[in-house]
């Protein structure tokens, strides 16, 4: 019956986990890491980015995203979109052709690779032969031109990538059409160009290495123009009414030529815009007409190589108007977005990628501000050094955040973003979630992570409270009145950081009271309240000797920061009115605020202290260095290392491992036969437990043992179990946690009367693992809630009747004690089990998939070997497990976060952010839908309709009537006709 029993519970727990846990990696937030390539589709309007990884991404209106992934582990090194056509190819660096498409499922979009081509010459042909350089995408969205670095070019067909031998343009084709003297004077190199005619799709312009470059009629198959350029050649583009062709040089100078009947020698028009002296190569030049005025007129590089040869620059000319667009990193490919339907208007904005971030400049207003992206943003522009998360913001808070942050964006465009193809289907986020990022230039980051897009809201600056050798005058988005080349500074990625000591390592926000506190490298903590004007104000400096006067120890690390003491002007937003300065000026390493008692805890590797920020003064200092620790003296800034110590430290545990292993080898011949006995006899009525191996004790003598890993505020009972009390709790990297009571005078005289703390518990682990998380249970078993929450009336009162307990989490095990008397009830092994240490932990909620009113509250944990799990509360067994991130990846491990619903957040590059959830219930990812464009015969008629259904289906789904229906199958046939007539006529050509 037991067995009956104990299969039907397992049976239901098993039903419950499938209702409330899911391991899903949903979204990538953030900026591409290392972007190789960049295609935009007008007709889609869509924009696609690949990785020196291998991956492709999309992006249309915000919330619209795909991603693909390569299986060969190779760059991307171009990507061109199918003209009218919602597929895409993409060139990889082993010289291998993909083709993607976006395939609707379940009324959805779906990015997938249909098809993959690798170019084969003939035998014993060189790899060169067939080693693709160049890209064509023809206008009839049947045909890719190939050019290659032996100067051949290849049509395929598409989407079958089927080599058409016959249309082929061999080498020696083009060479018959060329004068023989300019053969004689140089080899033509590779296919560096191909360009279509945008008149004329029979004709195409072959651009080569040297400088030739030859129009070819791919209907007649020969050449019907050359064009003998004498530089190297780098690009080459058609203007709009295919009167002109436009070739830049490796020398820094473009050329326009006249497209006639007639081979030309000379050029029309040649210039250096930057000489006289060497310049750089223009990579890229792009000519686009406008209705009213002259054209615009875009290229990149072509800088002084002497002067400005490590600029990274594109030079925007119309009429006088004349700017160097000087970025923050390589420049990696651009293109320019134009007005209409069939977008043929004036151009609007120019998108450019760089190595480290997008960048989008409004070429309609005055000034040609940039546009704010919705998506993309670099996160890294200053490393990220740490990371919060605060869910279900109140309205009145965030709108208090955002307006902040509109002050800070005046300078950007009020133009819409202009890319917008697809549509976003994913229902409105329930609640406004914000994730707030730590960097090492000592800003604070506010991020809207409710939805798909992580969108920039506010940017706070602590550089502004100390000296620093930053010039606050110092305006790098203007160029000098009448500098040449006319430079003007975009981007905001900006890597260097003036001072390492800002760095943020701590945050915590109070989403109830609006007040916020953040720690930094140089043991500096402020407190910052939300002020809607800009107020100038003096901070209050209080300095806290967390080596309470001990003696014989010598900081051997950083120097603190200096406090500006004049009165100092602060923006709207976030403005600071105390700080805390530990001594020594060493990392803050745990940090928590308690807004309904006014205290702030924090921690280092030295010690903890207490601070009132209503009193403006300190309530405790408790001093957690072990004498014998001088690690913890040297500070994260220095490069002094005891390697001596490390190595003695390093062979004590090998010595002991040894001993403890050869004292259980002797003992374990006698009592092999009794616990055989033992284990026959217990097998039928308990479940087996998990092989365990021996955890060795941590010496006292290990370094960092004082190192402050967790502070904790609870209300729960400490001296007896009838009267609850304000308390402190904090955990150390030696296994030792303390537990302070806490007297707060009445509110009517909390102003007046001191906040007092008396040391009321000591624990110390076993095995002096570091302790990494603590919490209280109450009555129910269920963690204490957040400060102010009760009272807003968004959590429900703890109860205060039953036995409180207190759950510490080590790096190797989570152990429940009883309250107030503090004895050891229940404990979960993980490192005995399996090897793995606790890495992170946080608390969430869980609700069910299937019911409304149903959850639980679990303990997320993520471990050393990159797995998630979910502990259950209060009798802490493991609920799932999953593998999440590469135990390799220790950044990724030490940048996550976890939410109060179950998602969570790492870095998988510097700049971008994986988004995953457990929850089957709270789950962000893109839902979207992109509609393929019908054929250009029907362009006139503004129909499309969805990836993957009928144009039937979507005539109906319309409300259209049968003549509209049967207009669209006319069209459709008409194409069809002129499709096989231009066939039949190849054939017989």
């Amino acid at each position: 019956m037991k067995r009956f029993r104990r299969h039907g519970q397992e049976s239901q727990r098993d039903r419950l986990k499938q209702e409330l846990f899911a391991f899903n990696k949903t979204v990538e937030h953030g900026f591409p890491h290392q972007p190789s390539a960049l295609g935009y589709s007008p007709s889609l309007k869509l924009l696609a980015i690949g990785t020196r990884s291998g991956a492709i991404k999309l992006y249309g209106s915000p919330g619209v995203e795909f991603m693909g992934l390569h299986d060969e582990n190779a760059a991307v090194t171009q990507v061109h979109f199918m003209p009218h056509q919602v597929e895409l190819v993409t060139l990889l660096d082993d010289n291998s052709l993909h083709m993607w498409t976006l395939r609707g499922h379940n009324g959805l979009s779906e990015l997938l690779e249909i098809g993959r081509f690798t170019l084969t010459g003939p035998p014993g042909a060189p790899p060169s032969v067939t080693r693709v350089t160049a890209v064509l995408a023809h206008s009839s969205g049947e045909l890719l031109l190939l050019g290659t670095e032996g100067g051949h070019v290849f049509v395929v067909e598409v989407p079958g990538f089927r080599e058409l031998e016959e249309r082929n343009i061999s080498l020696d084709q083009v060479s018959s059409s060329i004068p023989d003297d300019y053969i004689g004077r140089r080899n033509l190199e590779h296919v560096e160009a191909l360009q279509e005619n945008p008149v004329d799709p029979d004709q195409v312009i072959i651009g080569y290495g040297r400088g030739l470059m030859v129009i070819w009629d791919l209907e007649k198959k020969l050449a019907i123009q050359h064009i003998p350029a004498t530089q190297q050649l780098e690009s080459v583009c058609w203007t709009e009414d295919g009167k002109y062709i436009l070739s830049s040089h490796s020398d820094g100078s473009y050329c326009r030529w006249m497209v006639g009947g007639q081979d030309m020698n000379e050029e029309e028009k040649s210039d250096i815009p930057y000489g006289h002296f060497p310049c750089k190569a223009i990579s890229k030049i792009v000519q686009l007409p406008t209705e009213e005025g002259p054209p615009f007129l875009l290229f990149s590089g072509g800088m002084p190589r002497a002067s400005y040869g490590d600029r990274h620059c594109i030079t925007v000319i119309h009429g006088k108007t004349h700017v160097a667009l000087d970025f923050t990193s390589r420049i990696i490919d651009f293109f320019v977005i134009r007005d209409g339907p069939q977008r043929t208007g004036d151009p609007s904005a120019l998108v450019v990628l760089v190595e480290e971030e997008l960048v989008v400049i409004d070429l309609q207003t005055e000034g040609w501000p940039i546009i704010q992206t919705p998506y993309l943003v670099p996160l890294h522009s200053s490393a990220i050094t740490c990371s919060h998360h605060v869910s279900t913001i109140p309205l009145k808070l965030w709108e208090r955040i955002l307006a902040a942050g509109k002050h800070q964006n005046a300078h950007y465009s009020k133009k819409p973003w202009p890319i917008t193809g697809g549509q976003n289907l994913a229902p409105d986020p329930p609640q406004r979630d914000l994730l707030l990022t730590g960097h090492e230039d000592g800003t604070v980051r506010f991020w809207d992570a409710s939805g798909v897009c992580l969108y920039p809201m506010y940017k706070l600056s602590t550089a502004g409270v100390f000296h620093t050798d930053a010039d606050p005058n110092d305006n790098m988005n203007q160029g000098t009145e009448g500098e040449w080349p006319p430079f003007r500074k975009v981007g905001c990625f900006d890597p260097y950081s003036d001072d390492p000591r800002l760095g943020i390592q701590k945050i915590h926000l109070c989403k109830y009271s609006g007040y916020l506190t953040v720690a930094g490298t140089a043991g500096q903590i402020l407190m910052l309240e939300l002020n809607d004007e800009a107020a100038e104000q003096t901070v209050e400096a209080k300095v806290v000797d967390l080596l309470q006067g001990q003696e014989g120890f010598r900081w051997k690390g950083h120097t603190q920061l200096d406090i500006q003491e004049d009165p100092v002007m602060f923006p709207a937003g976030f403005q600071p009115f105390a700080v805390v300065q530990c001594q020594p000026p060493a990392v803050v390493t745990a940090l928590t605020l308690h807004s309904e008692w006014k205290l702030i805890a924090f921690g280092t590797s030295h010690g903890f202290g207490l601070y009132d920020y209503q009193q403006k003064n300190s309530v405790l200092i408790k001093c957690t260095l072990n004498p014998s620790d001088q690690l913890a003296m040297e500070g994260p800034l220095s490069r002094v290392k005891s390697i001596k110590k490390s190595l003695r430290q390093s062979f004590r545990r090998i010595r002991r491992s040894r001993v403890s292993l050869r004292k259980q080898h002797v003992n374990t011949a006698t009592k092999l036969q009794e616990a055989n006995a033992r284990l026959e006899a217990e097998l039928a009525e308990m479940e087996l437990a998990p092989v365990q191996r021996k955890i060795e004790a941590r010496s006292s003598d290990d370094s960092f043992t004082g190192l402050v890993r967790t502070l904790y505020f609870a209300d729960t009972f400490l001296s007896d179990s009838s009267h609850n009390t304000p308390s402190l709790w904090a955990g150390t990297n030696g296994g030792c946690v303390f537990a302070y009571m806490l007297r707060l005078p009445s509110v009517e005289h909390r102003a007046d009367e001191p906040v007092t703390a008396q040391l009321s518990k000591e624990i110390q682990l076993m095995h002096r693992a570091p302790v990494v998380g603590i919490v209280v249970l109450d009555g129910h078993g269920a963690p204490l809630p957040e400060p102010l929450e009760v009272a807003h009336d968004l959590a429900r009162a703890p109860d205060m009747q039953g036995s409180h307990h207190l759950l510490v989490v080590s790096e190797e095990q989570f152990k429940v004690f009883t309250l107030p008397k503090v004895s050891a009830k229940m404990k979960l092994k993980l490192t005995a089990v399996d090897g793995s240490r606790v890495r992170r932990v946080g608390m969430a909620w869980f609700g069910s998939s299937r019911t409304e009113d149903y959850g639980e509250s679990g303990l997320l944990v993520l471990t050393n070997q990159g797995d998630v799990h979910v502990v259950s509360l209060p009798h802490v067994k493991m609920q799932v497990q999953y593998p999440c991130i590469r135990r390799e990846d220790v950044s990724g491990i030490a940048s996550c976060v976890f939410t109060k619903h179950g998602q969570g957040f790492y870095l998988i590059s510097p700049s971008e952010f994986e988004r995953f959830s457990l929850s089957t219930r709270c789950v962000v990812e893109p839902r979207c839908l992109v509609e393929a464009p019908l054929h250009s015969g029907c362009s006139n008629q503004h129909q499309s309709q969805p990836v993957g259904a009928s144009s039937t289906h979507r005539a109906k789904h319309d409300g259209g009537d049968a003549e509209v229906l049967q207009e669209i199958q006319k069209s459709l046939e008409g194409d069809q006709m002129s499709f096989l007539e231009n066939n039949v006529k190849s054939a017989v050509a």
